[in-house]
């Protein structure tokens, strides 16, 4: 029992490692998307524009990255925060686009 208590913090740091790679992966995807949409679709769908959902995302995948990897702490409320706004794009703003811009749907 004494020798699970001697490799927790390394399997913690691999675990949080591990989570902050994959957020900041989801993040720079959702990015990559945005910036592949037309700017006049936005407006369309009811969204901000393509500036701000830009500038809200590169946000996101930098505090993402500031947090998990250059401090090395656990997943912060601001890098919950920086995924929920992917999230929303990714699930709210990019099917609308989707629709919006070649009507067929789905992902």
């Amino acid at each position: 029992m004494a020798l699970a208590v001697l490799f927790y913090p390394y399997v913690a740091y691999w675990i949080n490692l591990l989570v902050t790679i994959a957020l900041v992966v989801v993040e720079v995807v959702a990015l990559i998307n945005c910036l592949s949409q037309r700017a006049d679709a936005f407006p369309v769908v009811g969204s901000l524009s393509k500036n701000a959902w830009t500038g809200i995302l590169l946000a996101a995948v930098l505090v993402t990255a500031i947090c998990g990897l250059v401090l090395a702490q656990t997943i912060s409320i601001f890098a919950f925060a920086a995924i929920t706004a992917a999230a929303i794009y990714m699930l709210d703003v990019r099917p609308a686009l989707r629709d919006a811009t070649n009507g067929s749907g789905g992902w």
